[in-house]
């Protein structure tokens, strides 16, 4: 017959992993935040790059699939985000199916401790594929003095003007 550990010994092994959860969850408030959406450009065939901010030193790291279940997800430990320049990373995704959805979740982890995450940014876009008809709409500052609101010319046009025209904007 199996003896098992006296109950003093359980009791310290518990009190040992209570201890170490506790000390985890003290320091996890320490983790980095992302508290301004990501950037997704620079679209050509085949790439793209993801631009992210942190607000402290840590390391950003972005997973991307081609569905939104990110099934076959694949994870890049990307560049590490320093006070120069302004805690900022970006991460150039490459050799991407033209013409694709691609899916990104987007956080970045603590220098000191890679289980102290920020939370999760995510979002998705489309690559260019070589048939593609595109076209680059500029309205200009459209409200940016007030000027653009005139509900006696109609209010503002251009974003009207550019969903007839961009049959598929950019999702972010």
């Amino acid at each position: 017959m199996k003896k098992f550990p006296s109950a003093r010994y359980s009791g310290a092994a518990l009190s040992l992993i209570l201890a170490l959860t506790a000390v985890d969850t003290i320091a996890s408030d320490d983790v980095p935040l992302m508290e301004k959406g990501i950037q997704i450009g620079d679209l050509a065939p085949g790439r793209a790059i993801i631009w992210r901010q942190s607000d402290c030193p840590s390391r950003m790291m972005v997973e991307y699939a081609f569905n939104d279940r990110f099934d076959d997800a694949r994870v890049i430990r990307g560049p590490y985000a320093f006070a120069e320049p302004d805690f900022s990373a970006r991460q150039d995704l490459v050799e991407l199916p033209e013409g694709s959805d691609v899916f990104v979740k987007v956080w970045f982890e603590d220098l000191t401790n890679a289980r102290h995450k920020s939370g999760l940014v995510t979002g998705h876009f489309r690559t260019v594929g070589k048939l593609d008809n595109i076209r680059f709409v500029w309205g200009g500052d459209t409200a940016g003095q007030g000027l653009g609101i005139n509900e006696a010319f109609g209010g503002m046009k251009m974003p009207g003007r550019t969903a007839e025209r961009v049959p598929r904007p950019i999702q972010i």
